[in-house]
């Protein structure tokens, strides 16, 4: 969907036109979950806090004042979900710990983002092959990642919006969100060094991570 179109949906949307805020809705629906999706590592959660997200959005839509894209906003939104999902669910996983015999409160560890991926079940060349076992790899090493490490990652380096709308969407200063950024793609380097299949010497962890971006839902 072009800008100027987005922006023409958007007015009829805010003079009470649902079909224009649906049409913006499903526009931005896709990334959207994959964001939550590569937050939270379980696609349950993530189409229950998507579904959320969106009803929030339509439930606040008078308030958006166009300071910030509309899918920075969104963002915004699903993000703070997905990060009260995470602690949420992470008091449930201790709380189980205390008490012997009982799983945790999800029923089972979180899925990897690898294996949240879609395979199209095509044969593929070699180059490929190597190309999916290092991304399996990444994926993995993102979910190590702290919550404020790996939000940033995925909104910079997959979902590709510039700095500020890093620090509008998860509402941090312009500075903690580059300080965070560096931090963790040491962290991630880190990791990736530890780990079976590692960067190639000299290759920079934001090639590792942006190489991520090509991996497209639909």
């Amino acid at each position: 969907m072009q800008e100027q179109e987005e922006q023409r949906l958007i007015d009829l949307a805010r003079d009470g036109d649902g079909d224009a805020l649906g049409r913006v809705l499903e526009h931005h629906h896709g990334r959207l979950y994959n964001t939550i999706l590569r937050m939270v590592g379980n696609s349950d959660d993530a189409a229950e806090l998507t579904q959320e997200t969106l009803l929030r959005v339509v439930r606040h839509f008078h308030e958006y004042d166009r300071r910030c894209r509309l899918n920075t906003w969104m963002t915004r939104i699903g993000m703070n979900l997905a990060i009260s999902h995470l602690r949420k669910r992470r008091l449930r996983r201790h709380a189980s710990l205390d008490q012997p015999g009982r799983r945790d409160g999800d029923g089972q560890s979180a899925a990897s983002l690898a294996e949240q991926l879609p395979d199209d079940g095509n044969p593929q060349p070699a180059s490929c092959v190597e190309k999916a076992e290092m991304l399996d790899h990444l994926h993995n090493a993102l979910a190590q990642l702290d919550d404020d490490h790996r939000s940033v990652l995925l909104l910079r380096d997959i979902q590709e919006m510039d700095y500020q709308q890093v620090a509008e969407a998860l509402q941090v200063p312009l500075g903690t969100v580059k300080s965070r950024i560096f931090r963790a793609r040491m962290a991630l380097r880190d990791i990736l060094s530890r780990g079976e299949h590692r960067p190639a010497p000299g290759d920079p962890t934001r090639a590792a991570v942006g190489s991520v971006a090509e991996v497209r839902d639909g």
